[in-house]
């Protein structure tokens, strides 16, 4: 049995993520992207807002609110973009 990678996603490539706890610790660039043409890798403080921004490239992140593994685009209602 063989185990399947998600493909790796390329930084800065959109300015909007949806994540999971799962997702926690956030940083920007996150584990999945891809590093050598990004920058520095910071941790976002997300938990208790639900929302942040990368200082670096402008990413903003949004959590969802939810159980860890929940794919934020299958229940819109799960999580919330804190107003900035």
């Amino acid at each position: 049995m063989s185990a399947t990678k998600k493909p790796l996603i390329q930084p800065n490539a959109q300015n909007e993520y949806k994540v999971d706890t799962g997702d926690l610790p956030l940083s920007c660039p996150m584990p999945e992207m891809y590093l050598w043409n990004s920058h520095p890798r910071v941790y976002l403080p997300i938990e208790h807002t639900g929302w942040a921004k990368c200082p670096y490239c402008g990413a903003e992140y949004t959590l969802a609110r939810g159980q860890p593994g929940d794919v934020p685009g299958d229940a819109p209602n799960n999580y919330e973009k804190i107003p900035h």
